[in-house]
């Protein structure tokens, strides 16, 4: 079959090289737009709480849009009161909500009110004033819209000794984009040459190591030209561009470089490139095929978690692994097919050799460049000959690095994702220094009644509600309508609704009302600010007890439920923690079972999988050394935090599990071989390890360099799953298959290849016979040490 196929693609290489042209092309065309696609939203749980909320707030309020946003302006030149500051902030403030491009659609705060009503707006320096402004823009349309006008007024009012910020989640997002986009780049910039120089000391060849590019280009370009289409019909997270180019390099790169080097070390033994392919694709072929189907079946179990921003990124690692591993087997092959063996053009100069080496033909250099990786067998006999002691070692080093990760603490990301330079983060900073912490994501509980609160008789509950939520821990205040409806109702402060008595309050009264209630008056918002950050302890505990005390407030006629940053991260946390037992059975029968089919054994499955659990573990444990107690965090740039974003853990977790159970596959599939041939099993093992362990370092190499690369220049989410990648794949391939491994599987012994009812299979003369002009799959490119 995969001297058919080879022929294939020497046939058709010219119609599918066009063919791929094509397709490339018009996926660089439709990707063009993709970034204005891309959503922040995603962290909403259908059905939840706080999705009810904030759309229950989007319509039917006189100064609440489809989108809201806070302006934050600061005369560093006048103190409020003065003549000038009150001029020159009424300016400012009318000039921003009168930009055509915001579609303001009404506004509350310092510049609609006046006297003492303004004091409340007033921050604690005396020089900041903050307005609160609704928007006809959606969500996506204002996040498209805000960055550039918050970089216009920036540049205008920064001159005058104003700082003008727009806080909001359009605002955020918008720069959460760019920067995104700006990390991607710098990523890039990283990434190429290093990958490049990396493929160079690995192939030893110019062409070659450039070819590999090829899959890397094909994969991620038709990604975002999918990724594209798709977000002009449906939500997809701002992440899904980072994530997919993230793993869309270390997967493609590694692909290619299996591929690659089969095909060379066959050129090298002097066979004719449609024979060399046809075994490449035979070996390295199925194997890249395998592989990309356990990391395809293991993303995919994350759909089962019912957060769109975890979807979308899963989707987008699905994507783009396919078409790796479709450009990998289909794309690639042409290209080499065209190229022949100009793909030896470029070799750098050969390593020294010795005088036995001289007038070796090219099938003994490959012979004596396997040779070489023996090193690597004695490494692995040395670990073998005292298993238990190496075993308890690292598994005791894994252990202690994975003890941290019993802190570990998750949330959706905050404004402090945001470099500190950010405008909208100095916004974001300024209410809360001016205001309280908890003023810039104040905990909404938003309540509906089926009749007008005025004659509602169950109205009281909403006064004892507020009476209640101020008397609650942490909370310094509690902003709603009901003391300025007392003035004119004192017994029954929502009877002031009634048209004829709410005409009697004055103007300034009247706004703040509808600011808070609804045009039909069915609905009705409460404001808790509390004493601290939105994801913090406090702010979670807040909630619950606002939860537990609007619970109270709920009758036949009255409904009442909880939104606002905290309650949208819990929510979120809530979905994830639901979803996580489904995910990790759903995953791991998947890879259970797809090693049972390819080892025929029932336990090394098992030791695949509780290894795994252990990286991970040891994984955990270092993101929470550096980015929640911030351990080395100065020294690579990373902003410590109380907690990791909380798609990074599942994220990892579906990653890290099939990619190192690609290692595992690579490095079992030849020890198997060995064992079938009639080897003992220390010996299977140790040459196990010769043939693969190059080829495995040389992979995870590229894949750290990738995801380090990510790590260092991306905002702090993709900080967190660069590192957690970069250091599991560099676990995976030092302490896990150098070590642990080894180790293990002598210590298992026969018990290693155990399946009821099956007999071992005694090598073949023919298999013996062909064992060497035609190794595995894994064994080393010839010229790698």
């Amino acid at each position: 079959m995969s001297q058919r196929l080879s022929q294939a693609l020497h046939r058709f290489r010219g119609p599918l090289l066009a063919l791929w042209l094509v397709a490339l092309v018009a996926a660089a065309v439709a990707a063009l737009p993709l970034a204005d696609r891309l959503s922040g939203g995603g962290w909403y749980v259908p059905g939840s709480d706080s999705l009810s909320a904030v759309q229950s707030m989007r319509s039917g309020f006189a100064d609440r849009g489809a989108s809201n946003l806070t302006l934050v302006v600061t005369d560093e030149r006048n103190l409020a009161g003065s003549p000038e500051f009150d001029r020159r902030m009424s300016q400012v403030m009318r000039e921003v909500t009168g930009d055509k491009r915001l579609e303001t659609t009404g506004s509350y705060g310092w510049l609609t009110l006046s006297g003492h009503s303004r004091q409340e707006f007033v921050g604690k320096d005396g020089r900041t004033a903050v307005t609160m402004v609704g928007l006809a823009l959606d969500d996506g349309t204002a996040r498209r819209v805000l960055p550039d006008v918050q970089q216009e007024i920036d540049h205008r009012y920064a001159p005058q000794g104003l700082r003008v910020s727009m806080v909001s989640a359009g605002t955020f997002w918008g720069e959460i984009n760019k920067l995104s986009a700006e990390g991607l780049q710098k990523a890039e910039l990283i990434t190429f040459p290093l990958v490049l120089l990396i493929l160079l000391l690995l192939y030893r060849g110019v062409v070659a190591a450039v070819v590999s590019f090829v899959v890397s280009v094909t994969a991620i370009v038709l990604t975002f030209g999918v990724m594209s289409v798709l977000a002009a019909h449906v939500e997809l997270s701002i992440f899904v561009q980072n994530a997919a180019t993230m793993i869309g390099l270390g997967v493609s790169v590694d692909y290619s470089l299996f591929i690659i080097s089969r095909y060379v070390d066959e050129l090298t033994a002097g066979r004719d490139r449609t024979t060399a392919l046809a075994i490449a694709l035979r070996t390295s072929g199925r194997t890249v095929l395998f592989s990309g189907l356990i990391v395809v079946l293991a993303m995919s179990s994350l759909f089962l978690v019912d957060l769109n921003v975890i979807r979308s990124i899963a989707l987008g690692i699905v994507v783009v692994v396919a078409f790796a591993t479709l450009a990998s087997v289909v794309v690639l092959p042409v290209v080499l097919h065209l190229i022949g063996d100009r793909i030896l053009w470029g070799r750098l100069p050969p390593r020294r050799r010795t005088s036995g080496e001289k007038g070796r033909t090219p099938g003994e250099h490959r012979r004596t460049a396997a040779e070489r990786g023996h090193r690597w067998g004695r490494v692995a006999r040395q670990i073998m000959r005292r298993p238990v002691l190496f075993l308890t070692l690292a598994s005791a080093a894994l252990l202690a690095l994975a003890v941290p990760s019993l802190d570990l603490h998750t949330f959706t990301p905050d404004a402090r994702i945001a470099p500190a330079s950010s405008p909208v983060r100095q916004g974001f900073d300024a209410v809360r220094e001016q205001f309280g912490p908890g003023t810039a994501s104040p905990q909404q509980i938003v309540i509906t009644s089926r009749t007008a609160l005025s004659a509602s008789p169950d109205a009281g509950r909403v006064t004892a509600l507020q009476e209640q939520l101020v008397r609650l821990p942490h909370v310094t205040a509690v902003r709603s309508p009901l003391d300025v409806l007392r003035t004119v109702s004192p017994e029954r402060p929502l009877a002031g609704l009634d048209a004829a008595v709410f005409s009697r309050l004055p103007g300034d009264a009247r706004g703040t009302v509808d600011h808070y209630v609804s045009a039909d008056r069915h609905k009705i918002v409460l404001e808790v600010i509390g004493d601290d950050y939105a994801s913090a302890d406090r702010s979670r505990a807040l909630l619950d007890a606002i939860r537990s005390a609007a619970a109270g407030t709920d009758a036949p006629g009255l409904h009442a439920v909880v939104g606002g940053e905290t309650a949208e991260g819990t929510d979120a946390n809530t979905a994830i923690g639901d979803a996580l037992p489904e995910v990790v059975a759903v995953m791991l029968a998947v890879l259970y079972l797809m090693l049972l089919v390819t080892f025929r054994s029932l336990l090394l499955p098992v030791k695949a999988i509780t290894i795994n659990m252990l990286s991970l573990g040891a994984t955990y444990g270092v993101l929470v050394l550096v980015f929640q107690r911030g351990l080395g965090a100065a020294l690579f740039g990373f902003d410590p935090s109380d907690h990791l974003q909380n798609f990074v853990p599942i994220l990892l977790l579906a990653i890290l599990f099939s990619l190192s159970t690609d290692y595992e596959v690579f490095l079992l599939r030849r020890i198997r071989e060995e064992h079938d041939a009639g080897a003992d099993n220390t010996t299977a093992v140790a040459t196990g390890m010769a043939r693969t362990a190059p080829l495995i370092s040389g992979a995870a190499l590229l894949m750290v360099a990738v995801f380090g690369a990510f790590a260092l220049t991306g905002i702090m989410p993709i900080q967190q799953l660069g590192l957690g990648l970069a250091l599991a794949i560099a676990l995976d391939a030092t302490v896990i298959r150098l070590i642990v491994v080894p180790a293990a599987m002598r210590l298992m012994g026969r018990w290693n290849w155990w399946l009821p009812g099956r007999r071992p299979t005694p090598a073949t003369a023919s298999e013996s016979a062909s064992a060497p002009s035609e190794p595995s799959d894994a064994s080393e490119p010839s010229g790698r040490a």
